[in-house]
Formats: C-alpha cells, sequence, structure tokens
C-alpha cells in the first residue's frame, strides 16, 4: 500500500552533512562541475580553489556542495582566534589598554585643509589622542609663514605642518622654504591633492586620471570617475579607508615624522 519504505525516507531526509573547517590547503570536490582543488582562499564570501594545474575558481559555500574523500561536506569558513590582549590601531601601532586620551597639548599639527583633517583622523587618530596632539586644518598654505609666526612655535610648543604636493620647484615648495623655525617641521607628499594619497584600487580604480593644466583638479577626477560632486568623491573615498595600508607610502612616512616630531620632549 506504501511502497517504499516510510521510515527509511525519512531517515534519508534526517542525513546530517558534516560540516569542515575550510583550512589552507585543504583538497575537496565541488560536487556539481568536478572541479577538484586546494582551499587558498577567501573572495567575496566564496571560497577559493586551486586544481593542480594551477586554475583557481570560487565556490560559494551551500550545505554539501562538496565531497571530501569522496563524501558530501559543508565547508565553512574558519574562525580566526581572537587576540583581544593585542589591538592594531588604524597607523599600525599597537594600541596601549586603559589609557585615556590625554588633555591637548600645546604642540599641533597643521594640513591644508579639511579632506586632509579627516584622513589623518581615520589612520592616525588614536596615536594622536594618546599622545594629546590637535590636528587643525588650514585655508591653504599661502600665508604659511604668517600663521607660523603667529602660533609662536617654542621648545614646549612644537608645530608640525603636512602640505600637499611639496615637490621641488612646486609653489609649494617655495613657501615652505620661507619657514626656518627650528621648532617647526613642514613635511608633506608629492600629490597634488589628498585625494591622491589614497591608494586608487581601494575606489576600484588602476590609477587615478592626468588631469590637463589649468583645470581644477578635483572636478576633473568627479568627471573622469562619473561623479557630480566633489563630496559624493570625498565620500567615497574616506570610506574606503581604514588603515594605513590604504594609503601610499610618502604620506605615512611624512605623517609618522611629524608625529615624532611633535611628540618628542624638550631636550
Amino acid at each position: 500500500m506504501y511502497g517504499e519504505d516510510v521510515l527509511k525516507a525519512q531517515w534519508r531526509r534526517k542525513r546530517v552533512v558534516p560540516e569542515v573547517d575550510a583550512e589552507p590547503d585543504l583538497v575537496v570536490e565541488d560536487a556539481d562541475s568536478g572541479f577538484c582543488g586546494a582551499v587558498v582562499g577567501f573572495e567575496l564570501g566564496a571560497v577559493v580553489l586551486e586544481d593542480r594545474f594551477g586554475k583557481r575558481r570560487n565556490f560559494p559555500l551551500t550545505p554539501a556542495a562538496f565531497l571530501l574523500d569522496g563524501k558530501a561536506v559543508t565547508l565553512r569558513r574558519p574562525v580566526a582566534p581572537q587576540q583581544a590582549q593585542r589591538r592594531i590601531t588604524a597607523s599600525g601601532s599597537v594600541a596601549v589598554a586603559g589609557v585615556k586620551a590625554q588633555v591637548a597639548k600645546a604642540s599641533r599639527i597643521w594640513v591644508e585643509g579639511i579632506h586632509d583633517a579627516a584622513l589623518v583622523e581615520r589612520i592616525w587618530g588614536d596615536d594622536l589622542r594618546i599622545e594629546g596632539i590637535v590636528v587643525e586644518p588650514l585655508n591653504g598654505i599661502d600665508d604659511l609663514q604668517t600663521e607660523v609666526q603667529a602660533f609662536r612655535p617654542g621648545r614646549d610648543r612644537r608645530l608640525g605642518v603636512l602640505v600637499d604636493h611639496l615637490v621641488p620647484g612646486s609653489k609649494e615648495s617655495r613657501i615652505v622654504a620661507a619657514v626656518t623655525d627650528p621648532d617647526v617641521l613642514v613635511t608633506g607628499h608629492p600629490y597634488i591633492d589628498i585625494w591622491q594619497a589614497v591608494k586608487p584600487e581601494r575606489i576600484g580604480f588602476k590609477k587615478w586620471p592626468i588631469i590637463p593644466p589649468g583645470r581644477p583638479w578635483k572636478e576633473g577626477v568627479c568627471e573622469a570617475f562619473g561623479v557630480r560632486e566633489p563630496a559624493d568623491m570625498w565620500r567615497r573615498i574616506l570610506r574606503e579607508v581604514s588603515s594605513y595600508k590604504d594609503v601610499e607610502t610618502p604620506l605615512i612616512n611624512s605623517m609618522e615624522r611629524l608625529i615624532d616630531f611633535v611628540t618628542e620632549s624638550p631636550a
């Protein structure tokens, strides 16, 4: 009357497929395609397998999608071990646990504009708060020498200045050359704007566009990337920056020099 054994059918439905951590070099076979390879990583939520010829393919981590030694398994991404006792800041420094931000010191770091300040905060904010150093945006550096004199630098009141497009022969290099106070360090990066110090691949492009002389650089970049407003482009850029690994080395080196300079104890 019933045909197939009812209890046997229920047992089949309740068969449990084991879950296996997709550890590096684990060799599995995709049940649908027959592709067999070793686990070499993950990408966009999928496991990446590499076969013996070096060919790589991505496979979603769906239940019972793989064969391990001929048996169906469900791969899962291994959980990274927690290292609660050691936290790394966005700048790559080891975070100091239990230390509150200091009251702002007299020393300062100046940057050219609010975008520069936002990027510096994103990467070096933790370090600067621990040291009690405030970052202040300027409205360009055309009056830098006058601003420095008004600041009145001293041994316990040092000033660091980060300048865009600091290259030989530039307008910026001529302005900087006039600042000779020993308690002021002016350094910078070669990029036209702080935007360009962000690695272009972080926002999905191979390189930053070349904008013809005489045209506003940010407007040219927006047009090249199909973005209407510079504010929208900047939000897109900043959203993709989470650590020092997302920016170019000249900016990192310059900021580290400035932080060391303004936090150095007076002799």
